[in-house]
């Protein structure tokens, strides 16, 4: 009988041994020599994110990792083929992730910020509120939504046309130029607002930032994650009730015949190959609970602009800092191996 017991007893030990074991080793992707390969993306946000996944893989799970750097279309491209393996803040709005979820190639996993994208009309909160501090008075208590900027276009008035108030777009052939082309048709603006386009992302900042840091009035897209929303007060203009009938005129850049609605906060998720999901579920695992509340986000970006640094410096920053959070993601061993990194 004692012989059985001490059977019994030495299987269930060689049993939770071997879980142990499975717990803490290299997943078998990178056990088979091969690098993680993550999309170099430009924006401040997916460098974030980017950053604290990069870290988490390299030295919570022992794999080597790699950057892939090129335009949207190329790194898209390469996810889809394999040629990287994961892109981190998908946004799926192109055709080639589209076609490559439809093909199975892909698949996007997770909820990285927590709440959703945000997108819309701003202005400062001043204009509607005022600022004592900085003894500004409110101009617009009454301006609420994007039906009342006809009234208020002469307080938003175009140094170039004085006699129409200044919409400040995004840059020529962003995605949120064209759909705000087509609201800007749907609340019938042209004949008190010009369409302005900023050349560039950052001109767009620079034309937010002065106005702002002068207190003068001004009217912008913006949306969320971006640093300006860590570091100033907008007040979002209320736009009609999202529908589906609507948003897809707003989204079809040919046609005249569009109605308003709002824009649907989007879910931003990790896009990852499908040969990577099969070699790294455990990854996978930790990518599905990867998620930052919007504040963080947009407060981190705010201080990589202003401190001129990098996406791995305030990845690291925040690990440090936010231990409580993030070790939910990952099991107990994977985060006692990032934390010796720290």
């Amino acid at each position: 009988m004692q012989n059985i017991i001490n059977k019994c007893a030495g299987a269930l030990l060689l049993t939770l041994a071997a879980g142990a074991a499975q717990a803490t080793a290299t997943p078998q992707w990178c056990t088979e020599g091969k690098p993680v390969k993550f999309a170099g993306v430009t924006w401040e946000s997916a460098q974030f994110f980017t950053e604290i996944a990069n870290f988490i893989v390299a030295n919570g799970y022992g794999c080597k990792t790699e950057s892939v750097t090129g335009s949207t279309a190329v790194t898209e491209t390469a996810l889809v083929s394999n040629d990287l393996q994961v892109w981190v803040e998908q946004w799926d709005r192109t055709n080639v992730i589209k076609k490559g979820r439809s093909d199975g190639k892909i698949e996007l996993v997770g909820n990285i910020l927590a709440g959703g994208t945000r997108e819309g009309w701003f202005v400062p909160d001043y204009v509607v509120n005022g600022d004592p501090k900085r003894g500004i008075k409110a101009v617009a208590p009454g301006l609420k939504s994007v039906a009342d900027l006809p009234k208020y276009k002469d307080l938003f008035s175009d140094d170039e046309d004085p006699a129409k108030g200044r919409f400040l777009n995004c840059p020529a052939g962003w995605d949120c130029e064209r759909i705000n082309n087509q609201k800007f048709k749907a609340y019938k603006l042209a004949a008190s607002y010009t369409n302005f386009r900023p050349g560039t992302g950052g001109a767009l900042d620079a034309t937010i930032s002065s106005a702002y840091e002068r207190g003068k009035p001004i009217l912008f897209y913006y949306w969320s994650p971006a640093g300006l929303m860590g570091k100033y007060k907008f007040v979002q203009l209320q736009e009609p009730e999202f529908t589906e009938k609507c948003w897809k005129t707003v989204q079809n850049s040919t046609t005249d015949d569009v109605c308003g609605t709002g824009t649907p906060s989007f879910k931003l998720t990790i896009g990852v190959s499908t040969p990577f999901i099969k070699g790294a579920p455990d990854i996978i695992a930790f990518f599905s609970k990867l998620s930052v509340p919007a504040d963080i986000v947009n407060h981190a970006i705010t201080e990589m602009g202003e401190r001129k640094v990098g996406g791995s410096v305030l990845a690291k920053e925040f690990l440090q800092k936010n231990k409580a959070l993030w070790t939910q993601w990952v099991p107990a061993d994977v985060a006692q191996k990032v934390e010796t990194k720290l």
